[in-house]
């Protein structure tokens, strides 16, 4: 019953914020702005203290999201790589930025980073105010200079009274472009798929669903003839993600060499960080080389295709159902379960909430 008032509290507050419509909500600068989400995600939040969120400069952060003067051909905004329909992804196995040059790495998910630690596949970056500097001013990205940014903005009209309104001056800094940007990022929060309705009792899991989410959440024991996928061991708690690093098995000899080009430790190469998988079904392609294109090809790789390395997670290597091929063996009805589960975790409310859209529309 509490998880369920907090839902309704959620919704509520919003509403009463005045924020859920795409006009800019100026109130007094100094009126906070609150992150609700429920009880089971813990408080274990990754906030700044020189950075606290207001309800204005939680809106200039979506404005700004959203704003093509932030690249230096005027074409482009964060908003292109991370649309909302598909949970702040793109669909690309790599994104394009400025020009026809790729990414390196898939597009990630914008979602629930809010309790996320360290940022980009590697975790190079500690909070989200270190992590935006990167792609606004990579030359492949959006290519442009935060001074640039800096002074395209002051020659809006609309600009300088936002950044008034969220900061209390209306002099625009590349510090201030950051920070509003944060704000926003970690007010993109996902509780309301069928699995949160599941953990507030509000929602019964077909037979399917049920049978899938069983084998995500158990070790597989062959000795006691236990099948499992043992997918909680990575992705496991309320918010589908535990923030570790893992080699995942998909290459023997990684060409990528992930964490370890920022650690320098050879243990970590081919490590990436683990992700959420809340709305896993939209955020096609998959793994941080988007190689896999469905969530079939996902679990084939996870139950008869890990490749063998020095770095293979341990919990991956000892993860079978299989005492002769030390696979998880999964069967095709396994698999369907377990995608059935996967689909619970979509929150079509996050896509479709007009807080996170493009305020120009």
């Amino acid at each position: 019953m509490k998880n369920v008032l907090i839902s309704t509290l959620f919704f509520l507050t919003i509403t009463a914020l005045g924020i859920h419509s795409s006009s800019a909500p100026i109130v007094n600068k100094d009126s906070s702005y609150t992150y609700i989400y429920p009880t089971y995600f813990g408080n274990r939040i990754n906030t700044s203290a020189s950075n606290p969120a207001t309800i204005n400069g939680v809106y200039l952060g979506r404005m700004l999201f959203y704003e093509k003067l932030l690249s230096v051909n005027n074409n482009i905004s964060c908003a292109s790589c991370h649309q909302q329909s598909k949970a702040f992804t793109d669909g690309k196995k790599f994104s394009t930025g400025i020009d026809t040059v790729t990414t390196t790495r898939n597009s990630m998910s914008l979602v629930n980073l809010l309790w996320v630690r360290n940022f980009f596949w590697d975790g190079r970056a500690a909070s989200l105010e270190e992590q935006a500097t990167t792609p606004l001013t990579a030359i492949h990205e959006m290519g442009q200079p935060l001074h640039i940014s800096v002074n395209k903005l002051l020659h809006t009209r609309r600009y300088p009274a936002l950044f008034k309104a969220a900061f209390g001056s209306a002099t625009i800094t590349d510090t201030l472009i950051i920070k509003a940007l944060a704000q926003f990022e970690r007010s993109l929060i996902s509780a309301n798929s069928n699995y949160d309705k599941y953990l507030q009792h509000l929602y019964t899991p077909t037979t399917a669903e049920s049978n899938g989410m069983a084998l995500f959440m158990s070790n597989p024991t062959p000795e006691k003839n236990i099948r499992g996928a043992g997918c909680a061991h990575c992705h496991g708690g309320p918010k589908l993600f535990v923030e570790l690093y893992h080699n995942n098995g998909l290459d023997s000899m990684p060409p990528d060499q992930g964490r370890s080009l920022i650690t320098g430790q050879a243990t970590d190469i081919g490590r990436f960080r683990t992700v959420t998988l809340r709305n896993i079904a939209l955020t096609a392609p998959y793994m941080h080389d988007g190689r896999f294109n469905t969530l079939e090809e996902v679990l084939d790789h996870y139950s008869d295709h890990i490749k063998i390395s020095s770095t293979l997670s341990p919990a991956i290597r000892g993860n079978y159902n299989d005492t002769l091929t030390h696979t998880l063996h999964l069967s095709k009805k396994e698999k369907n379960d377990i995608i059935a589960f996967l689909h619970m975790l979509t929150d079509s409310t996050f896509i479709n909430d007009k807080r996170f859209s493009d305020p120009n529309q």
